[in-house]
C-alpha cells in the first residue's frame, strides 16, 4: 500500500534539482502533530528558494486548501518558474493566492506610548473625579430642596430602596459575617493558646470585628450586591432611553434617582454593618467556646469592657460614609453608560470594583486618622 504521508522528496536530474512532492497533502492528513512536525522540519531544510529549483506536484494524491496553502506560503507567495502541477492542483493553489492576506506588521513601540498611556489614564480619572464631585454637589442641592419641601420628596422610592438594599441583604451578610467570626476565631485562638492567653481573644474579636471588620465587610458584600444593581438600574434606563424621556418630562435625575438611592444607604449601611458585626461576633463567641473553652457568658460580659463606645461610634461613621460612597459611585458609572449592552457591562464590572477599592481606601484613611479613638 502506498503511502499517504505527505512529504517532499529531493531528486537530481540532468536539468538541475527536483522537489516531487507526495502523498496526501489533506487538512485530515496534515494536522497529526507528529505529521506537521516532520514536514514543517523538512520545510525549513529545503529553505524557500523557488526560482532555481523544479517542483512536481503531479504525484499529490489529494490536495485540499489547506494543503495549498502550505505550498503558497514555503514558495514565499509567488509561483516558482518551474512547475510541473496539474490543472485541478493549479485551480487551488490559485484559490490559496487569492484569499492569502499578509499578517499586519508588529509595531513597534516608542518611547510616547507610555507617556499617551499615562495621559489618557490621568485624564481618565480626572474626568472621572469631576463627574463625581458634580454628582456630590447636585445631592447636596438636592436634600436642600428636600428639607425646604418635604412633602415632594420621592419617599416611595425612598422606602423601596430601603427594603431591597436594606432587608433583602439580611441572609447573605448575616451568613458571612457568621463564618468570618468562626475563621478568625480558631485562627487567634491557635496563636493565644501558646502564650496562655485565652481571655484575649475577646479583646481582639471585639475590636477588630467591631472596629473594622465588620463595617468593611459589609460594605464590600453591599458594594457588590447593591452598587453593581444600582449601576445596571440606571444604565438599562439609559439603554431604553427612559433618561432622555426623564430630561425631556422636565424630571431632575438626582433628584429622582441618585438622592433616594443615596440616602437609602446612608441610612441602611449603619444597620447592616451592626448587623454583619453581630453576625460575626457569634460565630466567634461559639468557636471560642469550642477551642478555648471560653463560655458565651464570659464573653457577653467582658466585651464591653474590652470594647468603648467610641468604637462602635466610629464604626457607625464610617458605615455612613460608606454607603454614600457606593451609591455615588454606582450612579456615577450608571448614569455614564452608553445606549449599548457591552458598555452597561463595563460600567457595572467599573462600579463594582471602584466601589470596592473606594471603601479600603477610606477605610485606611479613617484608620490613621482616628488611630488613638477607642483603643
Amino acid at each position: 500500500m502506498e503511502d499517504s504521508t505527505p512529504r517532499i522528496e529531493q531528486q537530481d536530474t540532468p536539468d538541475g534539482r527536483s522537489f516531487v512532492v507526495r502523498g496526501a497533502w489533506t487538512a485530515a492528513d496534515l494536522t497529526g502533530k507528529p505529521v506537521w512536525d516532520a514536514l514543517t522540519a523538512q520545510l525549513k531544510r529545503l529553505g524557500s528558494e523557488t526560482s532555481v529549483i523544479r517542483w512536481n506536484l503531479s504525484q499529490i494524491e489529494k490536495l485540499d486548501y489547506l494543503g495549498a496553502q502550505v505550498l503558497w506560503n514555503h514558495w514565499g507567495r509567488h509561483w516558482p518558474e518551474q512547475l510541473q502541477i496539474e490543472p485541478s492542483q493549479r485551480a487551488m493553489l490559485e484559490t490559496a493566492a487569492k484569499f492569502t492576506v499578509s499578517l499586519p506588521k508588529v509595531r513597534k513601540t516608542g518611547w510616547k506610548e507610555p507617556i499617551i498611556l499615562l495621559g489618557s489614564r490621568v485624564l481618565a480619572l480626572v474626568d472621572h473625579t469631576k463627574g463625581l464631585v458634580r454628582l456630590i454637589g447636585q445631592l447636596l442641592l438636592d436634600i436642600i430642596r428636600l428639607i425646604r419641601r418635604p412633602r415632594e420628596g420621592p419617599w416611595r422610592d425612598f422606602s423601596g430602596h430601603l427594603y431591597h438594599i436594606g432587608a433583602t441583604a439580611l441572609p447573605i451578610t448575616a451568613l458571612v459575617g457568621f463564618l468570618i467570626g468562626v475563621v478568625l476565631a480558631y485562627l487567634i485562638s491557635q496563636q493565644l493558646r501558646k502564650f496562655g492567653a485565652d481571655t484575649f481573644i475577646v479583646n481582639i474579636l471585639g475590636i477588630s470585628l467591631i472596629r473594622e471588620l465588620g463595617p468593611v465587610l459589609a460594605a464590600i458584600l453591599i458594594a457588590g450586591r447593591s452598587g453593581s444593581a444600582i449601576t445596571a438600574q440606571i444604565g438599562v434606563m439609559r439603554v431604553t432611553e427612559e433618561l432622555d424621556a426623564m430630561r425631556v418630562m422636565g424630571i431632575a435625575r438626582g433628584f429622582r434617582l441618585v438622592m433616594p438611592r443615596a440616602l437609602a444607604l446612608a441610612v441602611v449601611m449603619p444597620l447592616i454593618s451592626l448587623w454583619t458585626t453581630l453576625a460575626a461576633l457569634l460565630g466567634g463567641m461559639l468557636a471560642a467556646d469550642i477551642s478555648m473553652d471560653v463560655t458565651p457568658s464570659y464573653f457577653i460580659h467582658s466585651l464591653p469592657a474590652a470594647v468603648e463606645v467610641a468604637n462602635l461610634t466610629l464604626a457607625t461613621a464610617k458605615s455612613i460614609v460608606f454607603g454614600l460612597l457606593i451609591a455615588l459611585v454606582g450612579c456615577h458609572y450608571g448614569l455614564r453608560v452608553k445606549p449599548n449592552t457591552e458598555s452597561l457591562g463595563q460600567g457595572t464590572t467599573a462600579s463594582v470594583v471602584t466601589s470596592i477599592t473606594v471603601v479600603i481606601l477610606v477605610d485606611a484613611l479613617f484608620a490613621v486618622l482616628f488611630k488613638n479613638v477607642g483603643i
